[in-house]
């Protein structure tokens, strides 16, 4: 796939850190919320090609370099989604952007910015990503402390509360191969307001969903991340507030 050239790019003081970003398409003259991308732990923007060509052509899409990965240098300062979300806001404010959709893969910056920042935050993507620590399988947990010593989800821990009280539509992604156990992602689309039993009792949907739940099969953690051809239709339906057509069957 040929990378696309980013409409601006470069880096802002933000928080403390010289933040490296790339922006695709017009932010001002998008007719739609514009779409911050945000990749997981130890990736940076090189990572999202595949992704931004697929949005791009309907949606002017944002991606940054956190702390330490990428184009954005480290500093002394503590690493937490917490702070990441604030400097994702902060990206947004830098750039004008009053709201945008956000879709964030394995941590849960995406979780915390709709929490700690819900003005800016139009809809959510959840993307192979818990909102508690115990969402993960142990083993990945292990196989994380075995390799650091420490984990950015010591600190992750959003209550049933919490998530019921954030304001975004919410759209859940897992494999059902993933690291996210996929009780939890089942957990985390009924908190953000999944099930409609009208459609259960009269076999169509009557209303565009609260909350939607996506279980991708034979797909791993790593993997779902490579299928950008299959989720990004899925993805903008849900942005565009696109209800499925119902099949005249009788």
């Amino acid at each position: 796939m040929t990378a696309m050239t980013p409409s601006r790019n470069g880096h802002l003081p933000i928080n403390g850190l010289s933040l490296y970003y790339e922006v695709y398409g017009e932010l001002v003259r998008s007719k739609t919320s514009p779409l911050l991308l945000m990749p997981g732990d130890g990736m940076a923007t090189d990572s999202t090609t595949s992704w931004v060509s697929a949005f791009a052509g309907t949606r002017a899409v944002i991606v940054f370099d956190q702390q330490g990965n990428g184009r954005t240098p480290d500093t002394s300062r503590k690493r937490s989604y917490q702070q990441f979300a604030d400097d994702a806001a902060a990206l947004l404010r830098a750039l004008n952007v009053e709201r945008a959709d956000v879709m964030g893969f394995s941590q849960g910056v995406a979780l915390q910015l709709a929490l700690r920042h819900p003005t800016l935050v139009s809809k959510l993507v959840s993307l192979s990503t818990t909102y508690r620590k115990d969402g993960w399988y142990p083993s990945l947990l292990k196989a994380i402390e075995d390799q650091s010593g420490a984990s950015l989800t010591d600190d992750h821990n959003i209550s049933d509360e919490q998530m019921r009280s954030i304001s975004a539509k919410t759209m859940v992604i897992v494999g059902d191969a993933d690291s996210v156990k996929p009780e939890h992602a089942l957990a985390m689309f009924k908190l953000r307001g999944g099930g409609d039993e009208e459609a259960a009792a009269s076999g169509t949907l009557q209303k565009v969903p609260a909350a939607r739940l996506v279980i991708l099969p034979a797909t791993s953690h790593v993997g779902i991340w490579g299928e950008s051809a299959v989720l990004v239709p899925m993805v903008c339906a849900f942005l565009d507030d696109v209800r499925p057509v119902t099949p005249d069957l009788f």
